[in-house]
């Protein structure tokens, strides 16, 4: 695996949300956190997106676990990291938030060509049971199609 190649998914979300909009962030890290993305050691699985009373969008509970040669100067690994949009986008996502119901979701962190660590997130709305069931039915047949497929070439 190539060093810059850090690519961290939440193969949950997919499976659990309907994805209505996505955007690229920055996230605002402090001391160690970047070196230990950089390591691989970092989950967005439980995590979610919310907005503070001053209008910055945070991620919460996103685990970056303490970088395995720093001193005592090591990181909190759950600490709520702010994420870095512009002004518009800022707005648009509190506004449906806050009127329609949705959530923010990070889908995917990693670490782009100049070295910056980002995270993709996405305007979610909850699936309901039925909503997951045709999921699975719809892999699995399309699962069926490709072995189909695979045994007639």
């Amino acid at each position: 695996m190539n060093k810059n190649k850090i690519n961290i998914l939440n193969r949950k979300a997919k499976f659990e949300y309907e994805f209505l909009d996505k955007y690229t962030a920055g996230i605002k890290l402090v001391g160690t956190e970047i070196k230990a993305i950089r390591e691989g050691k970092a989950g967005i699985a439980e995590s979610f997106c919310e907005f503070h009373n001053n209008g910055e969008l945070f991620v919460i509970n996103m685990n970056i676990e303490e970088y395995s040669h720093a001193t005592y100067f090591n990181h909190n690994p759950k600490s709520e990291r702010k994420l870095l949009l512009n002004k518009q986008e800022l707005k648009k996502l509190e506004k449906e938030v806050k009127n329609s119901g949705l959530t923010i979701i990070p889908t995917r962190l990693f670490v782009n060509d100049k070295g910056l660590a980002k995270l993709d997130i996405a305007l979610a709305r909850g699936k309901k049971l039925y909503d997951k069931r045709e999921t699975i039915k719809d892999r699995d047949n399309k699962r069926a199609l490709d072995r189909i497929k695979k045994d007639y070439k």
